[in-house]
């Protein structure tokens, strides 16, 4: 990962980003324009994103590069890609969006107790009912998520999607290309391992606690990982026994021998829905 260490390279920010807009060169004879934008999506990230948290302040004085690489997605064609282009492109497209649909709302104002403050659960409909135009069609995150990435089948790409919250997988500080994006799937499902709102091993309670993720899209865990889990799980439920297999294999080894007793109960972690913003923290 690469990040920015040091306030000199904060008070540089702007002037750096702009930079970067203007070298995007202009898209080549048979160069698809999204692709030329998305390497100067992936510079944005690199400015604006550590370690999964968001300068949305900095993000939004200079958003040109968000915005010109979300409107290059309306017409990209990717329906004939590989299966991997096509992933990194949806992945790309929502955690772009969820940017963007967080900044033209930045500082947010709360509009209801039912989640915290400032959270992208304050902007009425982000999910499931603002539309965007991606690929030639009109579709909200939900869809995104529910109806496109759904059919790939490889649930990893659950935790690669920004919410914009604290619950959700760890934003990368760098756009998913086909060409690594097993790697970076990879390191994702790791990654959720280090990350306490996605699993934590409670031996003194008795109780294994996963994120409400697994939940969620219970029938795709089930369908990749259910058959992977060890025959001690057998009169578990699905989703249990998908989120086990998912965990298991990435446990230390004393955690590993505690799930061995399959004596505990398994929690699924309310799901924090807290703005991933940097600025001010």
């Amino acid at each position: 990962m690469r990040f920015l260490a040091s306030r000199a390279h904060l008070l540089r920010w702007p002037l750096v980003a702009v930079a970067v807009l203007l070298a995007v060169p202009a898209p080549q004879a048979g160069q698809a324009p999204v692709e030329t934008r998305r390497r100067a999506f992936d510079e944005s990230l690199d400015l604006y994103v550590r370690d999964g948290w968001v300068y949305y302040r900095a993000l939004k004085s200079q958003r040109a590069v968000l915005d010109g690489y979300v409107d290059a997605l309306a017409s990209a064609l990717v329906n004939a890609a590989p299966r991997e282009e096509q992933i990194a492109f949806w992945l790309n497209a929502y955690n772009a969006i969820v940017l963007q649909t967080i900044i033209d709302h930045y500082p947010i104002v709360q509009r209801t107790r039912d989640y915290p403050p400032r959270s992208v659960r304050q902007i009425p409909g982000a999910f499931e009912r603002l539309t965007h135009r991606v690929a030639g069609q009109m579709v909200t995150l939900d869809q995104i998520e529910q109806k496109v990435l759904s059919t790939f089948g490889d649930p990893r790409v659950y935790f690669a999607l920004g919410r914009g919250a604290v619950g959700s997988g760890r934003l990368r500080s760098e756009a998913y290309t086909g060409a690594q994006l097993e790697r970076q799937l990879a390191d994702d499902a790791s990654e959720c391992l280090a990350h306490a709102q996605c699993v934590a091993v409670d031996a003194a309670d008795n109780k294994v606690k996963v994120s409400s993720i697994f939940s969620w899209r219970e029938a795709d865990f089930d369908a990749a990982y259910s058959d992977k889990a060890p025959p001690i799980f057998s009169m578990r439920s699905p989703v249990e026994r998908a989120a086990l297999a998912f965990v298991q294999p990435r446990l230390l080894t004393t955690e590993r021998e505690f799930l061995d007793q399959n004596a505990f109960k398994v929690e699924f972690i309310p799901f924090d829905w807290s703005l991933n913003d940097l600025t001010g923290r």
